[in-house]
């Protein structure tokens, strides 16, 4: 059994992980990252398509989730997501904005583990992957962190563990069993950024549209995202349902804009006081994908020309395109969630520095808080910044 000795010990080598150990070992502090996994990073290996979506230019505090919604502003302020973008370009790694302020490497997320990899070298980071944790007690000196073949006693810990989601990817509650350990109170976890479910009836409509997408805007009580919406043979699906999926509670309903620009009941209307001959699907069929507008004619039962349907059909329409209710029976759950809403009460730590309230030298950062970013970048964002902010500080 080796006995090891270090300023600052960090569990888990992702993207929080690995940065806190770099900042960390940058100022002179001997750091170990210590991973479960026999892989250094597999979530930004196989994340953005495996071209990892590794920030966006519009990060904000209001691109992000938690019960504690100012807890994130301190550590995007002191690590920017220009900070990130200088240090790829100081590496020549080619990357482009995909939409919306995205940002993917061109080649492949490969490119940001190998900066990691060479900058944890650099800095003479000791990195043990396949090493399972034991046990971690308080001691006078700091914390012991027994393994099943060390002793690592270490002044500062890191918990940079992650949350729930992608469990085939090493996925444990471990991060939140020793905030547990530490008093610290947890915010239930649940899954993000996460493919919905929804009953047959609707699964019947969506398979007669499988491989349709439009920008649709989807709204849950006061939260609303307009992007893409994918219809597919398991129902909804798209940026835009994922990015609503971290909102929704259960057995509420979702309210889905299928043609925000337009207001279909007055364009309608409109149209029948000047062109009341035409076809309510040739109309229809200018402004909406043919086979989704005659999937809502069939499903409502209104065709034939405009001076042959009522107003209130005409409501019906608009009603069904711009305030189409629905209502997800759950989702595919952390198999395939991005992201974990939820996690360690931020109340109980230090927004400056990421340090525990409750146990000094103790850290959290990363996904294992309750701080969830939106999709695009965001969730990496927070990794990068509150990993860099710790790594000042331990």
């Amino acid at each position: 059994m080796l006995n090891l000795s270090y300023d600052a010990v960090i569990i888990g080598a992702g993207a929080a992980g690995s940065m806190c150990a770099i900042a960390a070992a940058k100022r002179g502090r001997k750091v170990m990252l210590i991973d479960h996994s026999k892989k250094f990073g597999e979530k930004i290996r196989i994340s953005g398509g495996g071209k990892c979506n590794f920030t966006n230019t519009h990060c904000g505090p209001d691109n992000f989730i938690s019960s504690n919604p100012r807890f994130c502003i301190s550590a995007l302020n002191q690590y920017t997501k220009r900070d990130f973008i200088d240090l790829i370009e100081s590496q020549n790694i080619p990357y482009h904005e995909k939409k919306l302020g995205q940002l993917f490497c061109d080649r492949s997320a490969k490119d940001i583990l190998v900066l990691l990899k060479d900058l944890a070298s650099k800095y003479k980071v000791d990195i043990s992957l396949a090493e399972k944790i034991i046990d971690v007690k308080k001691v006078e000196s700091g914390f012991k962190i027994t393994t099943t073949d060390k002793k690592i006693t270490s002044q500062a810990l890191v918990i940079a563990s992650g949350g729930l989601s992608i469990p085939k990817i090493g996925a444990t509650k471990f991060g939140y069993a020793i905030a547990q350990s530490f008093n610290h109170r947890i915010i239930k976890p649940r899954p993000g950024l996460v493919p919905l479910t929804f009953e047959n009836n609707l699964l019947d409509h969506c398979k007669h549209l499988s491989g349709l997408s439009l920008c649709a805007e989807v709204t849950f009580e006061k939260t609303s995202f307009r992007e893409g919406l994918l219809f597919t043979h398991r129902g909804l699906s798209g940026p835009v349902i994922l990015q609503i999926s971290s909102y929704w509670q259960e057995a509420k309903s979702l309210n889905i804009d299928l043609l925000p620009e337009y207001n279909i009941e007055k364009f309608l209307r409109e149209k029948k006081s000047t062109q009341n001959s035409q076809n309510i699907q040739t109309i229809l069929s200018d402004i909406l994908p043919k086979r989704l507008v005659k999937e809502i004619c069939s499903e409502t039962n209104i065709s034939g020309s405009l001076a042959n349907i009522s107003n209130t059909e005409l409501q019906t329409l608009g009603d069904r395109i711009n305030h189409w209710q629905v209502t997800p029976t759950g989702t595919e759950g952390y198999r395939t969630a991005e992201v974990t809403v939820g996690g360690v009460n931020t109340r109980e730590l230090s927004s400056k520095t990421m340090e525990s309230n409750l146990q000094p030298g103790l850290y959290f950062v990363g996904e294992v808080l309750d701080v969830t970013g939106h999709l695009g970048g965001h969730n990496f964002q927070w990794a990068w910044s509150s990993g860099w902010v710790a790594g000042q500080n331990i």
